[in-house]
């Protein structure tokens, strides 16, 4: 009798064993190794599952290190207490420069400001589809647009010559360079042209000193125009500091005693609508009134110029030129600390009698470092938030690539899954 119960209980624990078993893998848990790579349904909810956990900690990961490097980025940049409150219309420069087109590039060069230097660097230095064509042993090179159009987009000493005067000054250039344009253009190209106005500064002292250096080895520009309201001025309204052909040999005592010295202010008076103040005839108006004047006036068209660079701060001129016109230089600017003037000693009574003489200068100056280095600052911020906002960009499209690459892995797993809990209720 009891081996006969015996043979009656083995199968149902048989069958108890292998339902069991069967259930350990088809069940909905998965509490084995069988779905390891599937979270439960409540943990994807939550977001507890291991892709999306992982996911998760690579964006945070991100975000703290964008947020790392924007401080960093910030904390680099020189800390500037503006002086003048400027518009973001007048820090943000950017220019549309069509080389195919009609615009041209108008180089200002103040005498003694590194402007020899720049314009090298606009005829030598530029990655151009057409690159400026420079002959040994010639200052001048031929700066055509590309396509073969023999016009040219750059008005300057080394390329077009001093084709509105030595050294013309902004009064001269703005009323000269259209018509110059013209003359060397062709018959059928008179259309509008855009006029792209640039120039560099430099420290007012430091100037002073290296242009008397420059006139102590006889140099004059005595054949500059100085063209004003259509005409040259009178000697009675600019007289020479000199007799002779040159002031070779002048003292720097002598240079500072001549009244009429076009050094004192040069950067003023060459920046500045003459015209407004009567040109070069003093007894149009009191003194005190045309400095004004003229202060404002080299204030305000410095301002309104496409571009201008400091030669104190070439890296920095480099870098805003490039963003204004975007166009890249070959080779990096070099910072010459040791100059003619650097190695003039001295005293502190000569300094402040040369800035004296040159205040007007001294206070273009203090406005145009202010400005440039809040262009400066501006366009690094405004460079850091673009960069932010593109690795932002790739990071979002990399998540959507993911999110697009999981549900095909899901579907996949589903699948073999299903193949299996076929087979098994088929055994």
């Amino acid at each position: 009798m009891d081996e006969r119960s015996n043979r009656w209980l083995l199968p149902p624990l048989l069958a108890l064993l292998f339902l069991l078993i069967v259930y350990q893998y088809v069940s909905p848990a998965c509490p084995g190794a069988a779905c390891s790579r599937r979270p439960p349904a409540s943990a994807a909810r939550r977001g507890e599952g291991p892709v999306e956990r992982e996911e998760e900690e690579e964006v945070a990961g991100a975000a703290e290190e964008e947020e790392e490097e924007a401080a960093a980025a910030v904390a680099a940049l020189p800390r500037l207490v503006a002086k003048f409150p400027f518009a973001r219309g007048e820090l943000c420069r950017r220019v549309r420069f069509d080389m195919r087109g009609r615009d041209v590039i108008v180089f200002l060069h103040i005498q003694k400001t590194g402007g020899t230097t720049f314009g090298r660097h606009l005829v030598r230095n530029i990655r151009l589809e057409q690159p400026c064509y420079c002959r040994a042993g010639q200052k001048k090179c031929a700066c055509h647009r590309p396509g073969g159009d023999k016009d040219t987009w750059l008005f300057s000493r080394f390329s077009t010559g001093w084709s509105c005067g030595l050294h013309a000054d902004w009064t001269e250039l703005t009323s000269c360079v259209p018509a110059a344009m013209e003359r060397r253009g062709c018959a059928g190209n008179r259309t509008l042209r855009n006029f792209y106005y640039i120039t560099m500064l430099r420290d007012p002292v430091s100037r002073y000193l290296s242009e008397w250096k420059h006139v102590q080895r006889g140099a004059t520009w005595k054949t500059s125009l100085h063209m004003c309201d259509g005409r040259s001025p009178t000697p009675d309204e600019l007289p020479t500091c000199y007799e002779g052909d040159d002031w070779s040999g002048v003292t720097l005592q002598e240079f500072m005693d001549c009244s009429y010295n076009l050094a004192n202010n040069r950067q003023v008076r060459m920046l500045a609508d003459l015209s407004l103040v009567g040109c070069y005839n003093l007894t149009f108006m009191n003194e005190s009134e045309r400095n004004m004047i003229l202060l404002q006036s080299a204030k305000n068209n410095l301002k309104n110029m496409a571009f201008f660079g400091l030669t104190e701060f070439q890296r920095k001129t480099q870098y805003l030129f490039e963003r204004t016109f975007n166009l890249k230089f070959i080779s990096p600017f070099t910072q010459f600390n040791v100059t003619r003037a650097s190695n003039v000693d001295i005293g502190e009574d000569v300094r402040q009698r040369i800035e004296e003489l040159n205040f007007l200068d001294v206070q273009l100056y203090e406005y145009a470092k202010d400005l440039f280095l809040q262009r400066f600052q501006y366009s690094k911020q405004e460079e850091h938030q673009k960069n932010r906002l593109k690795r932002r960009e790739e990071r979002r499209l990399l998540r959507e690539q993911r999110a697009h690459h999981w549900p095909r892995e899901e579907a996949a797993e589903v699948t073999v899954t299903e193949d299996y809990n076929s087979q098994v209720a088929r055994w």
